[in-house]
């Protein structure tokens, strides 16, 4: 990992992609990149695919345990431009994407000190923030972009992940008890694939580290050779976007934001500029 992230770092590799010890990439991709100006802490965004055959961006899902309101004020901004930059022309036509706050409740009250802390910081950016959501709504979407700590997002994903296989078995299950669900299985086979496409996260390769100076792409620990060729697709199409220049620039601009506000976090509207 050190010998493929120091070749990022030097310029002689466009990009790097992992299935190893995530806890240990993460660590190693933080001292050998290092994080991009102002970035506090980078963050790990996953894909989820949703019923209306979109997807939805959840940050973060493991690269924090503990985060504080103002990490996750940062979550969305790199969520957003994430979103924008590789998802907007594939999974929406709109240039904003809807961004909201993984929750109990979809009232601003509702949450811990946690999440109602980065509520009001998230509500200040000028972003297309649709407040609270709530986790049955991940697949929904509902949202295009979903903020929360590591450890609520990597509870989140590792359930879906488990969801997702316990589907595919007892679905097995059901077909396979008559000859009549048979043959039915057989006429529809094509469905069923795809139904299984849609669901398989080798289909959506890995989940990059945003705010790192460079391309980190984790991919999951049982990956297949889809997974990783899709990782490297991933990657790849991180490396020709200026997604880590457009995540400085309005990282920089809400940092300036809040040391002139006397310590009130708001944001400048040029913040949200970024991308024009």
């Amino acid at each position: 990992m050190r010998v493929g992230l120091r070749l990022v770092r030097d310029g002689k590799a466009d990009g790097f992609v992992s299935a190893g010890n995530t806890g240990a990439c993460m660590a190693t991709a933080k001292m050998v990149l290092g994080a991009l100006p102002g970035v506090d802490r980078p963050a790990l965004a996953a894909v989820f695919p949703t019923a209306p055959g979109t997807a939805t961006i959840l940050i973060d899902v493991g690269a924090n345990v503990d985060s504080k309101p103002e990490n996750l004020q940062q979550f969305a901004i790199m969520g957003d431009v994430y979103f924008r930059t590789i998802f907007a022309g594939r999974f929406s036509t709109s240039d904003h994407p809807r961004v909201g706050v993984l929750s109990i409740g979809e009232e601003e009250s509702k949450g811990n000190e946690l999440s109602k802390e980065a509520f009001k910081l998230i509500k200040e950016l000028p972003l297309n923030f649709v407040g609270n959501v709530e986790g049955r709504d991940l697949f929904n979407g509902k949202a295009d972009v979903l903020v929360c700590d590591g450890f609520v997002g990597n509870v989140a994903l590792k359930i879906s992940e488990g969801m997702a296989e316990a589907v595919r078995v007892l679905l097995k299950q059901s077909l396979q008890a008559t000859i009549t669900r048979q043959v039915g299985f057989m006429l529809s086979r094509q469905a069923f694939v795809d139904f299984k496409k849609r669901l398989d996260y080798a289909e959506y390769g890995g989940a990059p580290l945003l705010g790192v100076k460079g391309v980190c792409i984790i991919s999951h620990g049982s990956s297949n050779a889809n997974a990783i060729k899709n990782a490297i697709r991933v990657a790849s199409e991180f490396a020709n976007s200026r997604m880590n220049h457009v995540i400085e620039q309005r990282i920089a601009a809400a940092s300036s934001q809040l040391e002139n506000s006397d310590g009130k976090s708001t944001v400048a509207a040029h913040a949200g500029r970024g991308l024009d």
